[in-house]
């Protein structure tokens, strides 16, 4: 993260916080153990998603995963044992702290590229677990819809449900949004306690950041950059950094736009003047690029945090829905009281 290391003694607590919540959602607390979990009297079960109730008889053995907070959910709640691999591309981040880390060692990756549905029949999914513009695509054929008709199951991405205005997306705020689908999933693989304990532990979490954090006029505003340079993509309201930026302690610029990850203008940007910039780290652009041009983009050139180096960087991970929020709201709360006012 360029000019911005954070403290060895926050790391060092962040990552005992962390390993913590781990610990606390062993398999050995879960309700089922992976090889017994549909057996019983748990199913049928039925759970909505993205507004559609959708019926299990009994828990999909064969799950296909699409991206890495997506395929973090499963490993979270230490669902391996029902995945026949997952989807991504190199990019997963730091992984010191993450303590559901050791699902990529027991799980097929099965490919860098784009999802598709010859990938998913060659894997013998019994499920897809993606999203809009999480893998699911219509210009792509790659849809809920198409996977049906080939007899292949599928769950939505909480984040990216579309809410009725075109093709955007976001029906609840995005922690809400990770709650609701460690808790559906819980459900629908037989191991509520295990995503119970996940949600408590994380809502825990969350609630001694935002105990710390300044309020009202105190707190910075804050933007959020991911990529473009005619005109940049940002978070919403829908998107996991405005919960990230919001329960942090900052105060987020776009959090009037109804939507999850869209576009804005420069000019929209300037005008609401933001004090501190977050860049989403990922792809072939490196956050050290990205801040580059920021830095020389001359319509920014009076914007505080371009004057002032006031520039933080979040991996990909940190900001789309994963449980790796309620970390990534720590540690941009460190941030952002270490920048001052």
């Amino acid at each position: 993260m360029p000019n911005l290391a954070r403290p060895a003694a926050f790391a060092f607590a962040l990552a005992l916080a962390v390993t913590g919540c781990g610990a606390d959602v062993s398999r050995e607390e879960g309700k089922g153990d992976g090889a017994t979990a549909s057996s019983g009297s748990h199913y049928p079960v039925t759970v909505e998603n993205c507004g559609e109730k959708k019926t299990f008889d009994s828990a999909p053995r064969r799950v296909v995963t699409n991206d890495v907070g997506i395929t973090e959910i499963m490993f979270a709640l230490g669902l391996e044992d029902h995945m026949a691999g997952y989807v991504m591309p190199d990019d997963k981040g730091d992984l010191t702290a993450v303590p559901w880390k050791d699902g990529y060692a027991k799980t097929k990756w099965l490919s860098k590229e784009r999802i598709n549905k010859e990938l998913v029949l060659d894997a013998r999914a019994d499920l897809v677990f993606a999203g809009w513009n999480y893998g699911f695509d219509e210009g792509e054929g790659f849809t809920p819809a198409a996977l049906q008709r080939v007899g292949i199951d599928s769950y939505l991405l909480s984040e990216s449900c579309r809410n009725g205005q075109g093709k955007a997306r976001g029906v609840m705020s995005p922690l809400d949004a990770l709650y609701t689908d460690l808790r559906n999933l819980g459900k629908v693989f037989d191991v509520e306690d295990r995503a119970e304990t996940l949600v408590t532990s994380f809502r825990e979490q969350v609630a001694e950041v935002q105990a710390k954090t300044p309020k009202g006029a105190d707190r910075p505003r804050v933007f959020l950059y991911d990529s473009g340079e005619d005109k940049p993509l940002t978070s919403g309201a829908f998107a996991g950094p405005h919960d990230i930026i919001t329960k942090a302690g900052g105060d987020h610029i776009m959090k009037d736009l109804e939507d999850s990850w869209t576009t804005v203008g420069w000019e929209t940007v300037v005008a609401r003047d933001p004090e501190v910039i977050v860049i989403n780290d990922y792809g072939d652009i490196t956050a050290e690029q990205k801040r580059k041009f920021l830095k020389s983009y001359k319509p920014l050139a009076n914007v505080s945090p371009v004057k002032n180096d006031r520039i933080v960087v979040l991996d990909y991970v940190d900001l789309v829905e994963s449980p790796r929020n309620p970390a990534a709201i720590s540690s941009l709360a460190a941030d952002l009281s270490g920048l001052g006012s």
